[in-house]
């Protein structure tokens, strides 16, 4: 099979991965807001903050440096695997007698409990972690979506079931531990063929991973903090309810396009580091990656901002209206993200991730002083604004090194993403010409402007894209 072909297989899976996830959290979303209150996922997603940030230290980058190395060796593997299972314990000791400091930043004590079990996150992760990364590595992405698509089932299911019997904030983390041990365990029957584990812990074996993942552990943490000071700021100035109506704005608008990640990441970064010298075949890789990612994404994005004052009463309920503002910053912050995001395949294809890191140092450095000084003003609306200003700067910054790693490209990209912002512009004036006219906000109206907005959009790509013959050629060959 042809890299491309490759490529095209990987995409479906992921993709249909991507899709089944994410309607299942669109759908727990939905019937969680109409049983808890904002506060509650305030106070949730500083969990998944203090997981997403300790996460940094235990991976090391490992995932990246196997994949860039092709690494086979069964005694590094092992090392690895060791060492991955030794950091969770430690960080999971930690994020457990961490809890008094995160109860007196956001001065909430249901925080307590919550700490104490999303510490068991670490201890469920690594079991499985590194049989993951070599699925990856062997472009095995069948089994991965697989096994994507069985967790998010089983913690959603978790996570209402709990909901429903009254269990609140721990409904979602207990979902979120189920979700995991569920992949952990598929990652080991769908990995043991790869790889068998031996006693050997020889960090001289892996003194190259260590050094390659230095730089991610960097990055990560400045990353880290860049991507999510926001979350912080809100909670500690603004309080658990803010945070509340910022988190679910934010997994409305950003969660869908930080799903397609996986895709670029998964797919995309396995294939390209095994012709990572052919800066031409890099080159049309990216752009490749910037066109696909702006034909899926842009509709999606144009038909939130255009509708959002009528989705958010019928998708959260009553009570989530100041949502419908931080949605429609979103909407530009995710429009900047994606665009960022295939820069990923190329600084690690290249064998720099030092770029990333730099990359993150100098929006940290532009985010942090705005997002005080415009929460000081505005409120939450003031730090989304702050957030959408760093992520522009940050795209403008990303586009720079892209054009360092494999010339110039500007032409080429504004060409092929002229279509795409063409047909959205058609389609937001269509749904709103109907808005004007259409009586009130309510389900049928809702699902005429989403049947309009798809309708044109994908008429215009069948039209002036891609044929019905190109996508029944690209569904054979995957």
């Amino acid at each position: 099979m042809s890299h491309k072909q490759q490529a095209i297989s990987g995409g479906k899976w992921m993709s249909m991965s991507t899709a089944i996830s994410t309607l299942f959290q669109f759908g727990q979303v939905a019937v969680l807001a109409r049983l808890l209150e904002p506060s509650v996922f305030g106070i949730v997603s500083v969990s998944t903050l203090l997981i997403a940030f300790f996460s940094i230290f235990a991976n090391l980058g490992f995932s990246n440096s196997i994949i860039y190395k092709q690494e086979e060796d069964r005694q590094v593997l092992s090392t690895i695997y060791l060492l991955n299972l030794a950091l969770g314990l430690l960080i999971g000791v930690i994020v457990f007698f961490s809890w008094p400091l995160v109860v007196a930043y956001y001065n909430e004590p249901r925080l307590e409990q919550v700490i104490k079990l999303s510490s068991l996150y670490f201890i469920i992760v690594y079991l499985g972690q590194i049989y993951l990364f070599l699925l990856q590595k062997e472009l095995r992405f069948k089994a991965v979506a697989s096994i994507d698509i069985t967790g998010t089932v089983v913690g959603s299911t978790v996570t209402i079931l709990l909901a429903y019997n009254g269990y609140a904030e721990l409904s979602l983390i207990y979902g979120q531990l189920a979700q995991q041990a569920a992949k952990s365990v598929l990652q080991v029957i769908y990995g043991r063929g790869l790889f068998s584990p031996v006693l050997k812990f020889d960090l001289s074996l892996i003194r190259d991973h260590l050094r390659f993942g230095l730089y991610n552990v960097g990055d990560g943490i400045v990353g880290f903090i860049q991507a999510n000071s926001d979350n912080i700021l809100v909670g500690g100035m603004l309080g658990v309810k803010q945070l509340g109506y910022y988190t679910l704005a934010s997994q409305l608008a950003v969660f869908p396009i930080s799903r397609l990640s996986p895709i670029v990441l998964q797919v995309a970064y396995p294939i390209l580091a095994r012709f990572k010298g052919n800066t031409n075949e890099l080159k049309k890789s990216y752009l490749t990656i910037l066109d696909l990612l702006s034909y899926v994404n842009l509709p999606l994005l144009a038909g939130l901002f255009v509708t959002a004052d009528s989705v958010v009463p019928l998708f959260y309920g009553p009570g989530w209206e100041p949502t419908i503002l931080l949605i429609r910053i979103f909407v530009f912050v995710s429009l900047f993200t994606f665009l960022s995001n295939p820069l990923f395949t190329l600084a690690f294809s290249k064998g720099k991730p030092k770029l990333l890191f730099y990359l993150n140092v100098i929006t940290l450095v532009i985010k942090i002083p705005l997002v005080y000084l415009f929460a000081q003003y505005w409120g939450v609306v003031g730090i989304a604004m702050a957030f959408l200003t760093a992520t522009l700067a940050n795209l403008l910054i990303n586009f720079r090194i892209v054009h360092s790693l494999v010339g110039s490209f500007l032409g080429e990209f504004a060409q092929n993403i002229a279509k795409p912002v063409l047909f959205c512009l058609v389609m937001f004036g269509a749904i709103s010409l109907y808005k004007a006219y259409a009586d009130s906000i309510n389900l049928v109206n809702t699902c005429v402007e989403v049947g309009i907005g798809a309708l044109i959009y994908i008429g215009l790509t069948f039209r002036y894209k891609y044929s019905l013959t190109d996508l029944k050629t690209m569904g054979k060959v995957a």
